[in-house]
């Protein structure tokens, strides 16, 4: 079955359907304040998150679909701060990426994974720096 993946930013043709019915689907939001006169202004820099779901679907174009609605249910002005006094929302930017879980959910499954490319040692090496162990106590 043909359907489509994104990948990077890019909308492709693929075969890449999930036998499992699980996928792996991301989403890009800003934090924007309504009344600022910035909101819109590419150059200006916005606290951003990418959020990560995990969705049950029969193919990937339907995976696609429910994490552009996710992200989009997301985007509701509310009044933000601490106390409460300026309104503001998380603008849904647009789904980054949608992979296919190809094995069963459970513990240790593989559900997401980047092709980083050709890379020096030393930077592999710094990517994946040692994670110092817990002291026994």
């Amino acid at each position: 079955m043909t359907g489509k993946m994104l990948r990077g930013g890019h909308l492709a043709e693929t075969s890449w359907e999930s036998a499992e019915g699980w996928y792996v689907g991301s989403y890009v939001q800003r934090f924007a304040v309504l009344d600022d006169p910035r909101i819109e202004d590419s150059e200006a820099r916005f606290p951003t998150w990418e959020n990560t779901v995990l969705i049950r679907a029969g193919s990937i174009a339907e995976a696609f679909a429910k994490v552009e609605r996710i992200g989009r249910e997301a985007d509701t002005p509310y009044l933000a701060g601490d106390p409460p006094g300026v309104m503001a929302r998380w603008v849904f930017e647009g789904v980054t990426e949608v992979l296919p879980v190809y094995e069963p959910l459970e513990d240790g499954a593989e559900i997401m994974w980047a092709d980083l490319g050709r890379k020096k040692l030393k930077n592999i090496r710094l990517r994946a720096a040692a994670r110092e162990e817990p002291a026994d106590d």
